[in-house]
């Protein structure tokens, strides 16, 4: 069968006449025969078509292209999932917002929790009081020695509330069943409703920790509908920025890990060390999480040679000894007897499941989108692949300990030359009408992705953020299975996935 999908570029301006919309029969056999032959899901959500009073689907997905393409959603339409478990949350997502139910979907339940936009019935049946986590009934497994145990949502830690439902014999996990959802932030809805200037900072809060990949991903959007130029300087100070980000999240996570094997020198010391690059952040904008640097059309922050020379310094001192705490923790015998072979993921079930970033690169997939659908100045950046084999614990520290290596000579290469940019500090801009644009960049936890639509009078139509923990919630029940209960810990913060990236 002919792909009837269009050939588009991460961040190409479309109208919306120029996207294929196709009868849905045609639209679910091009996305299942692209996803059979190994292609992946980036986007695939509905939105309402004001022109049209009807219900519209996009799917957007990737080979070594991204590929994208519209129908008329029905009411009803046979599961992808039952054939292609990548759709899975973006059946359930869209069967919440918009009632259009997924028959057959193996386990469709709700994701956040909220009526859906249209007011129309649900899907999800009529045992629902009210529309919270808490009145959903948990899946059950049957046996005289079962017992469950419940976590959350309310946890321990300054976290974000999540819960987690597991299903054991004695201490074995059976299943674990993730619940999230509790916050209805109302995210995508709030930008589509906004001044234009209030996009960055709203998009640069979806997720704290992420705040450059998702400010990335908006400008970038914007910059393609409106033609905005970026210059030079603008990419190289992103792209730092962006590599930053990874570096003190990709820290942090080291120092959790060792902090949850009891070897509490590379944690302290991991601890410190992640503020030394939050601090390199800040040294640049004036906020350790990067917030108020990315904007349409550049940055609002040079970076002089003052700036450079200071930044070298701090990395003199901090590349050794990052790489001795990590060479500490990796040659450590009892920590190396945590970390392997606990809470394995194999890559059929991570290239099944959709997983990205370092999860999936720990599962053996070595999707970067920095390397495949390259924007700012990674077009000009060798990113070798790094994948490892066994998708266990281990691997997915190993992948860390390589990106951070990798991540500090990225930096360290970008801030040896002269960098230089006209700041920008006025985020006002007109959208044109009727028009598309979908972006893809690489964060520390994987890939991002927004999608932007407008309507005929160049107001945003649908907003959509993709954070890749939606991609990954499932591969952390997943290596659960058939694991020891007191691991769960260990398998949580070697995938490290965000509550509030998840609830939009």
């Amino acid at each position: 069968m002919a792909n009837a999908f269009l050939e588009i570029s991460n961040g190409e301006k479309l109208s919306r006449d120029q996207i294929p919309h196709l009868p849905f029969d045609d639209f679910s056999k091009n996305v299942l025969s692209i996803v059979k032959d190994g292609g992946k899901v980036v986007q695939y959500f509905a939105y309402p078509d004001n022109e049209t009073s009807s219900l519209k689907l996009m799917a957007v997905l990737r080979t070594d292209k991204l590929l994208a393409a519209g129908c008329d959603a029905p009411e009803s339409y046979e599961s992808f999932t039952k054939t292609c478990e990548q759709f899975h949350m973006f059946e359930r997502e869209i069967a919440e917002q918009y009632a259009i139910k997924p028959e057959g979907h193996p386990w469709l339940k709700m994701v956040r929790y909220h009526p859906n936009y249209l007011n129309k019935p649900d899907v999800f049946g009529n045992d629902y009081k009210e529309d919270i986590p808490g009145n959903y009934d948990y899946y059950k497994v049957d046996g005289d020695e079962i017992h469950e145990v419940a976590v959350g949502p309310v946890h321990a830690g300054v976290i974000e509330p999540g819960h987690f439902r597991f299903n054991c014999i004695g201490e074995r996990v059976l299943n674990l069943e993730i619940h999230l959802g509790y916050q209805h932030r109302g995210v995508e809805n709030l930008l589509k409703g906004v001044q234009a200037k209030r996009l960055p900072n709203i998009v640069e809060n979806i997720a704290g920790d992420t705040t450059i990949g998702h400010s990335l991903c908006m400008a970038q959007a914007v910059e393609s509908l409106t033609s905005t130029k970026v210059d030079d300087g603008a990419k190289i100070i992103r792209s730092i920025a962006l590599e930053l980000e990874r570096l003190a999240n990709h820290i942090g996570d080291c120092g959790a890990l060792s902090g949850d094997v009891a070897f509490l020198p590379p944690a302290n010391y991991f601890g410190r060390l992640r503020g030394d690059f939050l601090n390199l952040a800040l040294l640049i904008c004036g906020n350790r999480f990067g917030k108020g640097l990315v904007r349409p059309g550049g940055v609002r922050f040079n970076m002089d040679d003052g700036i450079r020379a200071t930044m070298n310094e701090r990395l003199d001192e901090l590349i050794p000894q990052v790489t001795h705490v990590l060479d500490l923790l990796f040659s450590t015998s009892t920590v190396r007897a945590r970390f392997e072979d606990c809470g394995n993921v194999s890559n059929f079930d991570a290239d099944k499941l959709g997983l990205v970033g370092p999860a999936g690169r720990a599962s053996g997939i070595g999707y970067d989108a920095r390397r495949e659908f390259p924007t700012e100045h990674y077009d000009k950046i060798d990113i070798p692949e790094i994948k490892k084999p066994s998708g266990d614990v281990y691997a997915r520290a190993r992948v860390r300990y390589d990106e951070i290596i990798q991540s500090m000579n990225i930096v360290r290469s970008l801030i040896n030359t002269p960098i230089d940019t006209e700041c920008v500090n006025v985020s006002n801009f007109d959208l044109p009408a009727s028009s598309f644009a979908v972006t893809v960049n690489e964060a520390w936890r994987g890939e991002v992705s927004h999608a932007v639509l407008t309507d005929k009078d160049g107001q945003i139509l649908r907003y959509k953020v993709k954070d890749p923990s939606f991609h990954n919630w499932n591969g952390l029940s997943m290596a659960l299975r058939d694991t020891g209960i007191s691991d769960f810990p260990l398998n949580n913060k070697s995938f490290n996935l965000s509550y509030c990236g998840f609830d939009l």
